[in-house]
């Protein structure tokens, strides 16, 4: 079976499921009252945490068959464009590669600068294409002495060929995308990348005042809006993924793929907790560790969130549950409730599924469309797992436009060492990054607060 029948196959189970759900729930709890009187029947709540596990595993499968699909897509993209070259003898370039040769002589040159070396010589597309193919070969090889002298020579254009090299700009692209593809809270915050080692910025925290005058009175003067500064530095993570000298001596296996892979699940699992509860040191910092405030907009300082108690000691409210979910939304200006999505942890949706507004209908629905998200009161909702875990006090759930309110920042370049000395007899292949992460405006992002 394709990709394209698998994911409308898990996409019928899903809808199935909710409705095996939702009857299940209607009889355990027949009315939006109902839920706020508890268990009727330990077995039936049994049995609504089996579906509701089972829609989450089927949701699960759903995003990871789209990834794959949306893989597939460009790798038959990226294989057309070879075939294309192929067909008018490759010498030519397409957009693509083109676009790869400036990002690999940018990397280049600051790789140069940072280590005080004279600036490189000129790299065109034949030495950058000799130099992608002399790079899989050194991945491979115990060390220099096993290239050829013209692979040892087109390995140099990157660089300090007894030591550190950069990643060919294509596999840097597919770590990258892949990071993004993996890392929930980069997909819906603002990313930027800088060529330094911080981005600082100002916001508008707020509006300007103006009042109605007749033709011949006096003016006294309004507001002046005041501005907010922030600045993100960037930190370092890395990656240090190994393969034994045997595999790539004798495997025929993709350099670029495997070292992709290992690498991109690596980073994107340690930076997605950073923005979510990282503290700030040598790391960004996730906009969970903010404060936050019970106060509304207007009256809250700046640099503190604004939450919404849950109503009851980590858990939503015995009475009338869903009421706390309205509560936020409504304390958000409307623009910001545009682009918003709620961030939270499965185990907190679990709750969430078996609530029901003021008609009966359940709040939690479904996404049975391809690219389409589950959604909760009508805006998408985010599974991040480095959220807290319900407790006293916890900050369990957000609501916001998060390419507002928070700031994600990628220093240009990612580059990898290979060491064949550390880790007889595997090869240990040293990968870094340095991004950043803070929060930006205060008023984009709300949290509901469970109760001491």
């Amino acid at each position: 079976m394709d990709l394209q029948a698998q994911l409308k196959e898990t996409l019928d189970s899903i809808g199935k499921r909710f409705e095996d759900f939702k009857t299940e729930c209607d009889k355990t709890y027949p009315s939006k009252d109902a839920l706020s009187k508890g268990v009727k029947d330990a077995m039936a709540e049994l049995k609504l945490d089996k579906l509701s596990q089972a829609i989450d595993d089927l949701t699960g499968k759903k995003e990871d068959l789209e990834k794959r699909i949306k893989a597939e897509a460009t790798y038959r993209e990226d294989l057309e464009r070879k075939l294309n070259a192929l067909r008018i003898g490759g010498d030519k370039t397409d957009e693509v590669e083109q676009k790869a040769l400036v990002a690999f002589k940018t990397q280049v040159r600051v790789n140069a600068k940072m280590r005080n070396l004279p600036e490189p010589a000129e790299v065109g597309v034949k030495e950058f294409r000799d130099y992608k193919s002399a790079f899989a070969k050194y991945a491979r090889a115990a060390d220099e002495r096993m290239l050829s002298g013209d692979e040892y020579k087109a390995l140099s254009v990157g660089i300090d060929p007894a030591g550190g090299y950069w990643v060919p700009a294509d596999t840097s692209g597919r770590i990258v995308t892949r990071v993004y593809d993996l890392s929930p809270i980069r997909q819906i915050a603002a990313v930027q990348p800088i060529s330094t080692d911080r981005l600082e910025g100002v916001g508008d925290i707020n509006d300007v005042t103006s009042g109605w005058v007749g033709e011949q009175q006096s003016r006294a003067e309004t507001n002046t809006p005041d501005i907010s500064k922030y600045d993100i530095p960037v930190h370092e993570i890395y990656a240090m993924p190994k393969a034994s000298q045997k595999i790539l001596d004798d495997a025929a296996i993709d350099i670029e793929a495997w070292l992709g892979g290992k690498v991109s699940n690596h980073l994107a699992r340690q930076e997605g907790a950073a923005f979510v509860v990282g503290n700030g040191v040598l790391k960004p910092r996730g906009f969970t560790t903010y404060a936050t405030a019970a106060t509304a907009d207007a009256s809250r300082a700046w640099g503190t969130f604004e939450h919404v108690m849950s109503g009851a000691s980590a858990d939503f409210a015995s009475t009338n549950p869903a009421d706390k979910l309205f509560d936020l939304e409504g304390a958000f200006k409307p623009h910001f409730l545009n682009n918003a999505n709620w961030v939270t942890r499965r185990s907190v949706v679990v709750k969430i599924r078996k609530f029901k507004g003021s008609d009966n209908n359940y709040l939690w629905q479904p996404g049975l469309m391809a690219g389409k998200p589950n959604t909760l009161v009508g805006y998408p909702i985010v599974h991040a797992e480095d959220m807290p875990a319900l407790a006293a006090d916890s900050l369990s759930l957000a609501l916001g436009d998060f390419r507002e309110g928070y700031q994600v920042v990628d220093r240009i370049g990612i580059r990898v060492l290979r060491d064949p000395y550390s880790a007889k007899p595997h090869v240990l292949f040293y990968t870094t990054m340095r991004v950043g992460g803070g929060a930006v405006n205060f008023e984009a992002i709300k949290f509901l607060k469970f109760n001491t």
